[in-house]
């Protein structure tokens, strides 16, 4: 997928335009923490899960190339075939290779953020396989020739009325209504239903590899994920190394924190294990089966001081509680990864540089922090962003020597109070009769979107509160 996240800035103002999307992100915002909240209360402990489950993840972090080798031998003893490879290039060369060596022509595709990350489809599409995807978000916006705007519901973006008519563009049907949502995707179900009974090689994800027993664990709520794994003669699970977790028990504690805050729901309509191949004894499954574990500069991150970010389990909660990403939405973030969790893990996996807008797409509220099922500290994950930033002079000189002057003017208390002061007064003179100011000098950015609200009077806080304490002295 093509990286864009240096056009944050466009993006975010040109999405803030589209008001019928904006309120298809505001009911997002208000719908799913209410429906997270009440999975999280149900549940009991909530907090306590969460708890287990980091000292789960740092511990297999620490000690990850112990738990990969286990993995990796007990899914060779099942039958899998397990590759590593380092960056994008190859997971695409990898799979490309063995949909070749298989003569294949057509491929069913479960949901996948890697194959987005390293852009698969692209270069399966270019060597002539017809590659369909299965997930029913993602199919429609592979229809609509889009990117995802959100990690679980990747066509949250578009309405009922966008996805009908992009059907009867789409689907060559003959005459019918498609009025509803239920009738849309009974369509969608006859269609994808051939590409399924029809495909060479079917490629999933994984939520969490199993490393006592050589497991990929994957949760689904359509079950498209198990047609993709079990009818194609070959399946290929395209993953990253920090999925892994030391045991069955671990897996199902991270599935429990996983879809409360994903969607809210208690439970997933599918949570599947794929040991293996076909054994003798099976009336169904794969003949030959592949797991393909990505790198892609994660090595990088586990050695610097954002490893807690590889402890991400990919459930979208920041984003729902994100009130940037519900301003803007998605596409704006200009990559795979939108939201608090993009914008910390984009600048890390892509470059500083091309996306350093994105650490400061934050009001710092914590809203994020206080979801996340891994207890990552995003806020701090972002600050430490923003200093990086800051130390590579990414921003732009007007911005640098502005943030220099104000720290020059804290470092002397008088002027700073002096200035600001005399600054309060004048504008209480100015914005007395409307109350509000349109534009100001320097102040663009915020003006261009709000009225920046005039002093009322009675000057500085510190000016009214050393008043009152003088007044308060005065009477005792």
């Amino acid at each position: 997928m093509k990286l864009a996240s240096n056009e944050f800035l466009q993006a975010s103002s040109a999405a803030l335009l589209e008001e019928d999307k904006a309120q298809r992100r505001s009911l997002i915002g208000q719908f799913l923490p209410l429906a997270r909240d009440a999975a999280a209360s149900a549940y009991g402990d909530f907090d306590a899960l969460r708890a287990h489950m980091k000292r789960v993840r740092r511990h297999t972090m620490t000690h990850l190339s112990h738990y990969l080798e286990q993995f990796e031998e007990a899914a060779v003893q099942h039958g899998n075939q397990v590759h590593f490879v380092a960056n994008a290039e190859q997971l695409n060369s990898k799979v490309l290779s063995i949909c070749q060596a298989h003569n294949a022509r057509r491929v069913a595709k479960g949901k996948s953020m890697v194959t987005e990350e390293t852009g698969l489809n692209e270069l399966l599409l270019k060597a002539g396989l017809d590659v369909l995807e299965t997930d029913l978000g993602e199919y429609i916006i592979q229809q609509a020739g889009e990117t995802p705007s959100h990690i679980v519901g990747p066509a949250l973006h578009k309405s009922l009325a966008e996805i009908r008519q992009l059907f009867l563009d789409k689907h060559k049907l003959g005459d019918r209504d498609l009025e509803t949502v239920s009738e849309v995707v009974e369509e969608a179900r006859g269609v994808l239903r051939e590409q399924f009974l029809a495909a060479d090689v079917g490629i999933i994800g994984a939520n969490a590899l199993i490393a006592e027993h050589g497991t990929s664990m994957l949760v689904t709520n359509e079950g498209n994920g198990d047609l993709c794994a079990n009818l194609p003669p070959v399946l290929i699970v395209c993953t990253t190394f920090e999925r892994v977790l030391p045991r069955a028990e671990d897996a199902m504690a991270l599935q429990r924190l996983l879809v409360r805050s994903a969607t809210g729901q208690p439970q997933t309509c599918y949570t599947s294990f794929y040991t293996g191949p076909r054994r003798e004894d099976d009336v169904d499954g794969p003949l030959e089966t592949h797991i393909i574990l990505l790198d892609n500069r994660r090595s990088d991150i586990l050695a610097s001081d954002y490893s807690e970010m590889l402890d991400c389990i990919r459930c979208g909660a920041c984003l729902n509680h994100c009130p940037i990403y519900i301003g803007v939405g998605g596409h704006a973030y200009g990559w795979v990864y939108p939201g608090p969790m993009g914008s910390v893990l984009t600048p890390l996996l892509t470059s500083l540089e091309q996306a350093h807008h994105l650490p400061n797409a934050c009001t710092s509220c914590g809203r994020c922090a206080e979801v996340c099922p891994a207890n990552i500290p995003l806020p701090d994950l972002l600050r430490d962003l923003r200093q990086d930033e800051s130390v590579q002079q990414l921003k732009p000189a007007r911005w640098r020597n502005g943030l220099r002057l104000h720290a020059w003017l804290l470092r002397h208390p008088g002027l700073y109070r002096s200035l600001t002061g005399w600054t309060i007064s004048v504008l209480g003179l100015l914005g007395k009769r409307r109350g509000a100011f349109r534009r100001l000098p320097f102040a663009g950015g915020w003006t261009g979107q709000r009225d920046v609200p005039a002093p009322e009077g009675g000057g500085t806080f510190m000016r009214q509160y050393a008043a009152r304490r003088h007044r308060g002295g005065k009477r005792g």
